[in-house]
């Protein structure tokens, strides 16, 4: 789950690893420009021609570095599953899969064929743990 959440924090924005080379922080910085590229595409999409979205463009209207910040935490939210599903459902069976966990779902059973809790859900709310206490975890 600490790569799910990971990616979360990339896409939000609010990742702390800048890394620990040069090479990495220019991977890094290319990395932050596509996704403000992306993310002003999505923006830009939000036309107006209908009240909604009108509404939308102007919900999502970011500072001056077009970063869509609101909007980028909306998406994730949205597409947090689809991406969940993308990293176990449609993985390929692993004896060392770090998802699966006997007890994954709240604590009280574990995932239903190695993608979701019983009750149809996205087995993790990690990507919601702030990125510096999730290294604590690691660390431990």
């Amino acid at each position: 789950a600490r790569s799910f959440a990971d990616i979360g924090d990339i896409v939000r924005g609010r990742d702390l690893y800048l890394g620990d080379n040069r090479k990495d922080r220019e991977q890094r910085k290319k990395l932050d420009e596509n996704l403000k590229k992306i993310f002003g595409i999505i923006y830009e999409k939000l036309d107006g021609k209908k009240e909604k979205k009108q509404d939308a463009k102007e919900r999502y209207r970011d500072d001056e570095d077009k970063n869509y910040y609101k909007l980028r935490e909306d998406w994730w939210y949205a597409n947090r599953e689809t991406v969940w599903k993308a990293l176990t459902c449609d993985a390929r069976d692993n004896a060392d899969d770090k998802y699966s966990r006997k007890t994954a779902c709240a604590g009280r059973s574990p995932t239903d064929g190695r993608c979701r809790c019983s009750d149809n859900q996205v087995p993790t709310y990690f990507d919601y743990v702030p990125q510096y206490l999730r290294w604590f975890d690691e660390g431990a």
